[in-house]
């Protein structure tokens, strides 16, 4: 199964669990494993809460790791910390779910950590 992914700013935090759960759903599964995957190098899935302003918190904390220094990304230096960051936070999260909803904590929302929007991004599920 596939989600793609409108994002509207350069960098944004978009809370994705509602279409997940929606593909769930459809899937015909009860119980088992879903497994979120990004097709791309400069966007990240994981898991936050969203409370109002944690989003903003989060980019700004990624992009404060970051050191300045002199990036040898071949095409496009300025371009090779929006790598880094998605590898840092990675392109994945498995998450089980019983009776078709995904078993998330309280506070939990799976999110797309968009780094170098706006784009279509490309998500695949795949429920096991």
């Amino acid at each position: 199964m596939r989600l793609t992914i409108p994002t509207h700013k350069n960098k944004e935090v978009i809370d994705i669990t509602d279409d997940i759960e929606e593909l769930l759903e459809d899937a015909g599964k009860e119980n088992g494993m879903c497994v979120i995957f990004a097709q791309h190098t400069t966007c990240a899935i994981t898991t936050a809460d969203l409370d109002p302003g944690t989003d903003l918190d989060l980019l700004d904390a990624l992009v404060g790791m970051l050191p300045e220094i002199a990036y040898r990304h071949p095409h496009n230096p300025a371009h090779a910390p929006d790598h880094i960051l998605s590898s840092i936070i990675g392109p994945s999260v498995s998450i089980p779910f019983t009776k078709k909803r995904l078993e998330l904590g309280v506070w939990q929302r799976v999110i797309l950590v968009e780094l170098d929007g706006p784009r279509t991004r490309d998500i695949v599920v795949t429920i096991l």
